[in-house]
């Protein structure tokens, strides 16, 4: 029994939902979401509550109830409150800015990185070291975060690189001189 698609959903007054068949498209103040159902599941509507219920009872029945119910709610989240991650860089020279809709970053390498950000995520710098990503598409946001850390993740030394805000660097012991 999945306990995590059995739950309800409740959607603000500011959030509009459409289901067709198999097709759900969800609209608010931070922007609009469409999704497909996953095979096996659906989802019915009464008033301002969604519930979504499985056909069968086998394993890959259960595990698509949980997973449409999850990311029906991340639609439902992300259009009313939105997502946010936001990183830090650590480095001497190291920086960032935006912009438009590209993210430059210097890190320390001979180029600088050119980084096109998708549909319908922000970012902000702040101090050209605080990064703050922001948009109603939960997987975008922590793509796009993680995709900017990967170009130079923290390293144990020095702690220099890019990190999420409140990651914790475990620091190593250079080498000792004799």
């Amino acid at each position: 029994m999945s306990r995590i698609g059995n739950q309800t959903i409740t959607v603000p007054d500011k959030v509009k939902v459409s289901v067709d068949d198999n097709h759900v498209s969800v609209e608010g103040p931070k922007g609009r979401l469409e999704m497909d159902i996953p095979k096996r599941t659906s989802v019915s509507q009464e008033e301002n509550i969604l519930k979504v219920s499985r056909d069968g009872d086998d394993r890959q029945a259960r595990a698509m109830h949980g997973l449409s119910r999850s990311l029906l709610n991340n639609m439902v989240i992300g259009v009313s409150e939105g997502f946010v991650k936001k990183l830090e860089i650590n480095g001497v020279g190291f920086k960032a800015m935006v912009s438009g809709n590209k993210v430059t970053m210097s890190l320390g390498y001979s180029h600088p990185i050119n980084y096109q950000l998708p549909d319908q995520v922000k970012v902000t710098v702040e101090k050209d070291v605080k990064v703050t990503i922001e948009g109603p598409d939960k997987q975008k946001v922590g793509m796009v975060a993680a995709e900017l850390r990967g170009f130079y993740p923290v390293e144990p030394y020095k702690a220099k690189g890019v990190k999420y805000e409140g990651e914790y660097v475990r620091r190593k012991e250079g080498k000792t001189v004799q």
